[in-house]
């Protein structure tokens, strides 16, 4: 996916990104193959590989959910910052929190955030289950977001504890998302939450699955919840 094709695209779902805007997509794109020479931030590298498979795979969240407002955002396992940054740039409203457990990307997120000019982010080095139980950040999102990151009956555990009653969970997925929803079903109703939509769609260029998935949160997540590190997913609400 070239620029052009990019920006063309995201205009036919209704997203129009200023000149500014792209120049910043450009600087992300170069920041993170250079950063990638020092550290494993993605496999993917190829420009117009970049540009699908994290710019435009990120944004698709935007199709079926309405990022416009200040929303609160925590994007749960962000690795190198998606899907939560290239929203952010699309969306600059938003306030942003990444809690990812590797402290070298947190490190490469403060630097892209600086170099991109980006306010309202903010970056934690720790694992989600210990992030989930901190007071100030229990229950205090609008969406908390996560791509990729671990099967639905494990990623329940590791969000759900984070969004406030009344926001939602955005879990994105590719294949076998139908089964895996399934699967944790009962981690999302004992947890707090409910299923609001499943949205399933191809990614443009290679025809690849995605599913969106909005959860939403009904009801307190119980104390217990997340349990320790490492629990939830050897042992999940199943």
């Amino acid at each position: 996916m070239n620029k052009e094709q990019f920006l063309k695209l995201l205009e036919e779902k209704g997203i129009h990104l200023s000149s500014s805007q792209l120049e910043q997509f450009d600087l992300y794109y170069e920041l993170l193959v250079e950063w990638n020479e020092k550290m494993n931030l993605t496999a993917i590298t190829e420009k117009e590989e970049v540009y699908l498979k994290h710019f435009y795979d990120s944004l698709s969240a935007a199709f079926y959910y309405d990022f416009s407002g200040e929303l609160t955002i925590c994007d749960v396992g962000a690795g190198a910052g998606f899907p939560s940054i290239p929203l952010k740039i699309a969306f600059p409203n938003l306030r942003v929190t990444i809690v990812d457990s590797l402290n070298k990307r947190i490190t490469f997120l403060n630097h892209l955030a600086n170099e991109l000019k980006l306010e309202n982010v903010h970056f934690f080095h720790d694992r989600a289950e210990t992030f989930g139980v901190l007071p100030e950040h229990r229950e205090q999102y609008d969406i908390v977001m996560a791509r990729a990151v671990a099967r639905m009956s494990v990623l329940s555990e590791l969000c759900l504890p984070l969004v406030k009653k009344g926001g939602v969970f955005l879990a994105m997925k590719a294949a076998s998302a139908e089964e895996e929803l399934q699967n944790g079903k009962k981690a999302i109703t004992v947890l707090g939450g409910k299923v609001q939509d499943t949205y399933s769609f191809m990614l443009p260029m290679e025809e690849s699955d995605r599913t969106i998935m909005v959860i939403k949160k009904e009801k307190a997540t119980p104390k217990k919840y997340p349990r320790k590190p490492g629990t939830p997913n050897k042992s999940p609400i199943e």
